[in-house]
């Protein structure tokens, strides 16, 4: 009898024991992540602060740590987890309190780049968020000290400096991508 493999589910991804690694589930393939670093933490943690303050303070909605993972297709499942996301209110409605991966795209998704990501993966993944319906995509590059910004597959912009106008989706929000990296 040969021996056959099934794509995981999230339903099987979520019974994993907690080892401190960070896992998504992409068509049903496991992929494990080594802890971050100190500087992709703390630069994650700094992008967590400014948009979770503004979120907060305007109730537009809920930010994510990178803990949260993302149910964004079914039948093979993809469950996927940026280092910081936000949605709004208004999409959120009953998933509030949801204990489970949330069943929807972010409105943003933020991924901090570590030392060891290709930057092919990166731009594969940033495409993949926009695919899921995510409208804004931040890949910070904490060793360039920059951001590229994602809209659409062919429209990116890269700043490493300046502000990044997010008011389209953080009303009255800009990110200054310096103090970022500060």
């Amino acid at each position: 009898m040969a021996n056959t493999t099934h794509p995981m589910t999230a339903i099987e991804l979520a019974s994993l024991p907690d080892d401190d690694k960070r896992c998504e589930l992409l068509d049903g393939v496991l992929h494990m992540m080594s802890p971050a670093g100190g500087r992709h933490g703390r630069i994650a943690g700094r992008l967590f602060l400014r948009i979770g303050n503004h979120v907060e303070q305007a109730k537009l909605g809920e930010v994510f740590a990178a803990e949260t993972g993302y149910l964004l297709s079914q039948d093979p499942d993809t469950v996927r987890a940026p280092d910081v996301s936000f949605v709004s209110f208004e999409r959120l409605g009953e998933f509030a309190d949801y204990a489970g991966y949330l069943p929807l795209a972010p409105d943003l998704a933020a991924e901090v780049v570590s030392p060891s990501d290709e930057s092919s993966k990166v731009e594969s993944k940033a495409k993949a968020w926009l695919q899921a319906g995510v409208r804004v995509v931040l890949v910070v590059d904490p060793q360039t000290k920059s951001i590229r910004e994602y809209r659409s597959p062919s429209e990116i912009r890269v700043y490493e400096g300046g502000t990044i106008d997010l008011r389209d989706v953080l009303p009255e929000f800009e990110l200054n991508v310096v103090e970022l990296f500060a």
